[in-house]
């Protein structure tokens, strides 16, 4: 079993996955494929978004959010901070954190989350429009290498592999690593076997996120 071949595998089986979910998709962009989270916002083959700098924004709040969560928790939180009007940089840090932490409580830590994202709406601001560099982000308190790489991969297409739990636990359990691999290991195996491709990375950190709960769910 290589990486490209358990790719495959997984990309026939369970479909393109639609990710990043984004707050106000319908029609056809309305349903998770597999319906094992949020069940809405999906855009399964769709590559495009985000397509306005407010999707952009949410992406990188949402990545905030779901740390230590699941999405569908991360999800109410944002749908809160939407129904507030503080899905925007500017509003966001005008806020107060006690403003925050009852809006995004449903996500957990939200004392945390509040300061954090307190510190991701100043920093979106300053880069006035600009792509950040992986550095930036992870000099930001609060921001971690998945946070980050999920940002720059979601947000702003550029290729740089996410690694979760989801991601070690499936590629362990398929024997291509044994799980007790640092977080820049797993990444460089992944970058290593896999085409190096926006679209390839988005789908295979979906896919085995939707492998391991299948597999918690024991499909």
């Amino acid at each position: 079993m290589t990486l490209r071949a358990l790719y495959r595998r997984l990309l026939n089986r369970y479909g393109p996955q639609g990710w990043w979910p984004l707050l106000g998709l319908h029609g056809r962009h309305g349903t998770n494929p597999t319906k094992t989270g949020s069940v809405e916002g999906y855009h399964p083959g769709d590559y495009s978004y985000p397509r306005t700098d407010r999707q952009r924004f949410e992406i990188c709040i949402g990545a905030i959010l779901t740390q230590n969560t699941g999405w569908p928790n991360a999800e109410k939180a944002l749908r809160n901070l939407d129904g507030a009007g503080l899905l925007d940089a500017e509003r966001m840090l005008a806020a107060t954190e006690e403003e925050l932490r009852k809006l995004i409580r449903p996500a957990g830590y939200y004392n945390q989350k509040a300061r954090k994202l307190k510190a991701l709406a100043a920093f979106y601001i300053l880069l006035g429009g600009r792509t950040p560099s992986r550095e930036e982000l992870l000099a930001l308190w609060g921001v971690g290498p998945e946070t980050a790489d999920s940002i720059l991969l979601y947000a702003y297409h550029l290729p740089e592999f996410v690694v979760d739990a989801y991601t070690r636990r499936v590629l362990a359990a398929e024997g291509l690593a044994t799980g007790k691999e640092t977080y820049d290991e797993v990444k460089a195996l992944c970058v290593k076997g896999l085409l190096q491709d926006v679209a390839v990375y988005q789908e295979f950190h979906a896919l085995l996120v939707e492998r391991a709960k299948r597999q918690v769910r024991k499909e």
